[in-house]
């Protein structure tokens, strides 16, 4: 332990913490623009300089750890004029088109120089006439408003592991770019938008859809409904002025229903719909492979519900492909039941359908096009447009709706009615988990006594287990999160397949994202481990307090396997809600 003075405040903290964390300890606030705690600290920004006492050098804090004896100074007249000179380098090479730019009122560099009571700046203002590179469906990439903080190349590069965004140039003509210089839909990006959550400001966020789900809203012809994720759900209330993992779920279907949606589903159906598929074709390979007397090439089953990772395996692992789940995802699965099903059984012309889906996610806007599977449903696209957490948001907030003092509605049924295992596919280990609980009835045809099965629980990179059914068979599972995590558990699996040994695992799921979609690319700014941990905790009370708690237990999961589907696996279950993989190139 080191003991030392914050602005003559002592206090004690671990050897090796920074100026900065120690500082948060004593409730000091430093400012930053490059420091994002899911990072390392590089020192790019200089807004965070503090100086020792009785010294006039100057230090970041960010990157600075602390000493025995340290007595640092924060805040004087000499340390803000520094900080107040660096933004207005900063804006001087910055547009000023604040009341356009998508980051309007949750801008980092903004709420500075308003903090610093910044009105003009002293420097001649130099734009480098750099184009909007939109070639991306998920993400849009706006070169003039870097500010260099390199945030998204850092979490592209070391977070992600793809490698699509780079900096090119230096001094003022530096910029953020994609991989090699080329548009950024042709880059390696993998849609995650890990980079837009990020970006401290305008420089990448998601591709805004809502002005055509407007126009869908307001389209007498169109019969517009709409899904919702599980992740979404404890992390829109943020946007509200809540506490993260606040459950607003009934709510939010009646803000849906008032923004004009005539029909209101919940994507946790399609997700107990994705268990039953999903975990009927586990239980398959894994007697299949128990009758073969070499080892499986369709083992480890690996969850394929997450579509930025799905892209991310087909261009760096398509080695991989036999290993995929075939299901689709639950929002992909969903869009087919509702035009396919729902629709007929309705009365409504699905053609008439406009297919809306909310999504904690950016790569899901990619998903809904990704290959002609999609359109399973042969009415257009089984899903017609996404939107994201940030985009529902703004959409209330324009309608004037004040959802925090909405009346609690239901969802429509029969898509809508959802178990516990539903709800958790939002969270790292929620797929696996839910999987477990289900095929150990498959298997066993009885229930699992304690459904919590808590070695998948929480933000390890990798958590590994294995599951016992009491009767002779046991499956070793693995979960990753964050894709900079992966290549571990792939190479494991690799590597055994090249020298002829059995498989590490039997299960593996994988989310691209941090925490799982909980921290999502599309879900609101700011999120950290403390947040994901808040929003994880409210899907697990959403669990919790579940009637039901197991997806084969969802009596509309029954319902619509006996009038429409026939059997998990079975011939329309395959036409309608599996998909299949194709190796693609890194660049295009």
């Amino acid at each position: 332990m080191v003991n030392l003075k914050i602005n003559g405040i002592p206090l004690e903290v671990e050897e090796g913490t920074s100026i900065l964390t120690a500082a948060r300890k004593v409730n000091v606030r430093i400012p930053t623009l490059c420091y994002n705690p899911d990072l390392p600290p590089w020192a790019s920004c200089g807004i965070c300089i503090v100086r020792m006492e009785g010294s006039p050098k100057m230090v970041r804090a960010c990157t600075t750890p602390v000493a025995e004896g340290m007595s640092v100074i924060t805040h004087d007249a000499e340390i803000i004029t520094v900080r107040r000179t660096v933004l207005d380098l900063i804006l001087s090479n910055h547009p000023n088109d604040c009341l356009q730019c998508p980051r309007n009122g949750s801008c980092e560099l903004q709420a500075l120089a308003a903090e610093f009571g910044i009105r003009k700046s002293p420097y001649r203002k130099v734009l480098n006439g750099l184009p909007i590179d939109d070639t991306n469906p998920a993400i849009v990439l706006n070169p003039e408003k870097c500010i260099r903080c390199g945030r998204c190349v850092k979490v592209c590069q070391e977070m992600q592991n793809v490698w699509a965004l780079e900096f090119l140039g230096r001094g003022i003509k530096g910029r953020i770019a994609s991989a090699a210089d080329t548009p950024l839909g042709e880059s390696p990006c993998i849609k995650c938008g890990q980079c837009a959550a990020h970006c401290p400001v305008g420089a990448i966020y998601e591709r805004d859809d809502t002005a055509r789900v407007w126009s869908a809203l307001q389209n007498p012809d169109l019969h517009p409904v709409v899904q919702i994720a599980p992740a979404v759900r404890v992390a829109l209330a943020e946007e509200f002025g809540l506490e993260p993992g606040a459950l607003v779920t009934r709510r939010l279907y009646a803000a849906l229903r008032r923004l004009g949606f005539k029909t209101v589903f919940d994507t946790n159906f399609s997700a107990d719909l994705t268990i039953m598929e999903e975990g009927t074709e586990l239980v398959k390979r894994l007697v299949d492979a128990a009758g073969s007397n070499t080892v499986s090439p369709n083992i480890p089953l690996i969850t394929s519900c997450c579509p930025a990772w799905v892209d991310y395996m087909e261009k760096y692992y398509n080695d991989m492909i036999p290993n995929f789940s075939t299901a689709k995802s639950p929002q992909q699965m969903m869009g087919a039941m509702i035009k396919a099903y729902w629709a007929d059984k309705a009365g409504i012309n699905p053609d008439k359908v406009y297919s809306v889906s909310i999504m904690p996610c950016t790569a899901k806007k990619w998903e809904t096009k990704r290959n002609s599977d999609m359109k399973s449903a042969g009415h257009g696209y089984d899903v017609d447009i996404v939107l994201t957490t940030r985009e529902l948001a703004r959409m209330i907030k324009q309608s004037g709706i004040d959802i925090l003092t909405l009346p609690e509605e239901d969802a429509d049924s029969p898509l809508g009615p959802y178990t516990g295992a539903g709800t958790i596919f939002g969270v790292t280990g929620g797929v696996m988990e839910a999987a477990v609980r289900s095929a150990y009835f498959l298997v066993t045809k009885k229930e699992l006594g304690n459904v919590n099965f808590l070695p998948v629980r929480g933000l390890d990179g990798v958590k590994e287990a294995e599951v016992d059914f009491n009767n002779g068979i046991k499956i070793r599972i693995a979960v990753a999160h964050q894709m900079g995590n992966i290549a571990a558990v792939l190479d494991n699996i690799r590597s055994a397949r090249d020298s002829g040994q059995d498989t590490p695992y039997h299960f593996v799921e994988v989310m691209a994202c941090r925490g799982g979609c909980i921290g999502g690319g599309g879900q609101p700014y700011g999120c950290t481990d403390e947040v994901r941990a808040k929003r994880t905790a409210g899907l697990y009370t959403d669990d919790e307090k579940s009637a039901l708690r197991c997806s084969h237990q969802n009596p509309c999961i029954t319902q619509v396997y006996d009038e429409f589907l026939g059997e998990p696996n079975g011939h329309k279950a395959h036409e309608l809600l599996h998909t299949k993989y194709e190796e693609r190139p890194l660049y295009l």
